[in-house]
């Protein structure tokens, strides 16, 4: 009834000032103060390896450093990272090119296509092939399988951006006798920079924090250095050392993507650029866009379905354990979504509402979690529980609070969005009729950004059902999830095992994907 009122009112207000909520002002002391203190929670975990690595002392970190093996480890997260992360950045602009500026058959079709691979987690997709080619390991292999599942990272923000990027240069550059990639080049990728940058940057951080991949492929990176670290000999100061060399690196991942990134000028009126005819072409320029969910989908997929018609696989499933991973899985994701999205909030709703260097350092700390990989903050976690809270040590309250940290940054960005689309003058106009600000928040911006909070908690609870680092270092004990079971027989290549709980993990990944395009729903209709 409230919300009703309220939008009859401002409806008497002029059409320029029915707009979405610019921020600015002073923000309320008790939003910082809930703010700090849910960002602070983000940093538990960096502060945590940094004062385990100056408590070992710095002979300790420079003996790490120079150990042959440590170096080789760190090369090996390197070259894979720029590895894939080059190769996603030509194969994803590329296939964006095609999808957007060549004439091709159902194009909204091979561009849905185009993002399957989002959905398979990497050790699924490296699980499909395994079951093919079980002798399957290394660069190579590591290096062909992660950069089929991270592609659409780069091809879909690079897509939307040639979308809406101006076609006059382009077409001025083409009646030079430019090509159409020299006229792209010239005219057009200054443009779609940022978000090529953007897909690089989650490509380069996806693949330093994958730990599942390469150890199923037997390639040894940084991740599987952490956990040998802490599993074999529990060595707490080299485990923290090499998890902050992790972090350094991604970091310094994060860096180079905004000199990568650069400025871009106000955009020209937008043109429309005639499709190119593919020809003779079109077969090759087809499999270039469907290479990427060919081998981190159709395969991993196939590989999958062939286990699981096998009459000996279906004899063996044991279904009280399949059960019990599947209440586990659901349980801690709804568990870590709602942790989440209460951390997130009140970070949200200040960065959407109110500007200065106070909020964005707020902002900043935490999106801290986007820069952490998985590995890192389930042992850093694992050090604070049993220094400052051993109490709970291995219990489903660390495991949550991990799954925040490393998904609070997903949860902001999407709340921050909604609320900040909620109009201002709804929020004006219901003070104006009595309301507090609490009850202002809650009758009417909580209402119309509903469908974003939704969003969110959706894309934090697909996530934490493909988690597997974080999962296998801060799980209680006897506590088995369908990731970590996964993964758990397929280490001892067990592939026929593992194959229900890869089915399972798919399907109920599937479901929030599907309900997310009904929030999409309601947002429009809402907002």
């Amino acid at each position: 009834m409230t919300l009703a009122r309220t939008e009859r009112a401002s409806d008497a207000l002029p059409r320029s000032v029915r707009a979405p909520a610019v921020p600015g002002g002073r923000p309320p002391v008790w939003l910082v103060a809930v703010s700090v203190v849910c960002a602070s929670a983000a940093a538990i975990p960096l502060v945590y390896l940094l004062v385990r690595t100056f408590d070992a002392g710095f002979a300790e970190l420079v003996d790490t450093l120079l150990r042959a093996r440590v170096l080789q480890l760190a090369v090996n997260s390197v070259l894979l990272a720029a590895a894939v992360t080059g190769t996603c950045l030509v194969l994803g602009t590329a296939s964006a090119w095609v999808l957007t500026r060549v004439r091709i058959p159902a194009p909204r079709a091979m561009l849905l296509i185009s993002a399957l691979p989002l959905a398979v987690p990497s050790y699924l997709a490296a699980y499909g092939w395994l079951v093919w080619l079980p002798a399957l390991d290394g660069f190579l292999a590591s290096w062909l399988i992660m950069t089929a599942v991270c592609t659409p990272y780069v091809t879909l923000p690079v897509a939307a951006a040639l979308r809406g990027a101006s076609g006059d240069l382009e077409a001025v550059a083409r009646t030079l006798d430019r090509g159409p990639w020299g006229a792209f080049r010239a005219a057009t990728w200054p443009r779609v920079r940022p978000a090529a940058a953007a897909g690089a940057l989650l490509v380069a951080l996806y693949t330093l924090s994958d730990f599942g991949l390469v150890s199923m492929l037997r390639y040894q990176t940084l991740t599987w250095g952490i956990n040998s670290a802490y599993g074999a000999s529990f060595d707490r100061n080299q485990a923290a050392l090499l998890a902050l060399m992790l972090v350094v690196l991604a970091l310094t991942v994060v860096a180079g993507e905004k000199r990568f990134r650069g400025q871009t000028g106000p955009g020209a009126s937008r043109g429309r650029i005639p499709l190119i005819s593919p020809g003779r072409w079109l077969g090759p320029t087809l499999a270039l866009v469907l290479s990427a969910p060919l081998i981190s989908v159709v395969v991993p997929v196939g590989g999958l379905t062939s286990r699981l018609l096998d009459a000996e696989t279906l004899r063996e499933i044991d279904g009280v354990r399949l059960a019990e991973a599947i209440g586990a899985t659901l349980g801690l994701a709804v568990a870590g979504a709602l942790a989440a999205v209460v951390l997130a909030l009140p970070i949200a709703v200040l960065a959407a509402r109110y500007r200065g260097r106070l909020v964005a350092a707020i902002e900043a700390v935490g999106f801290l979690g986007h820069a952490l990989p998985g590995i890192v903050v389930g042992l850093a976690l694992v050090f604070f529980a049993l220094a400052v809270v051993p109490a709970l040590y291995q219990t489903v309250v660390v495991l949550i609070f991990g799954y925040a940290v490393l998904f609070m940054p997903k949860a902001i960005g999407t709340m921050r969005s909604g609320i900040a689309a909620v109009p201002g003058n709804l929020v004006d106009v219901s003070r104006m009729l009595g309301l507090s600000p609490l009850q202002s928040w809650w009758r009417v911006t909580a209402r119309l950004a509903l469908p974003g909070i939704g969003v969110s908690a959706l894309l934090v609870a697909i996530s934490v059902m493909k988690e597997l680092p974080a999962t296998l270092l801060l799980r209680p004990t006897g506590t088995a999830t369908l990731a970590t079971e996964l993964w758990s027989r397929t280490t001892v290549f067990e592939f026929g095992a593992a194959a229900p709980y890869a089915a399972t993990l798919v399907l109920l990944a599937a479901v929030p994907a599907v309900v997310l395009s009904g929030f999409r729903g309601v947002a429009k209709e809402e907002l």
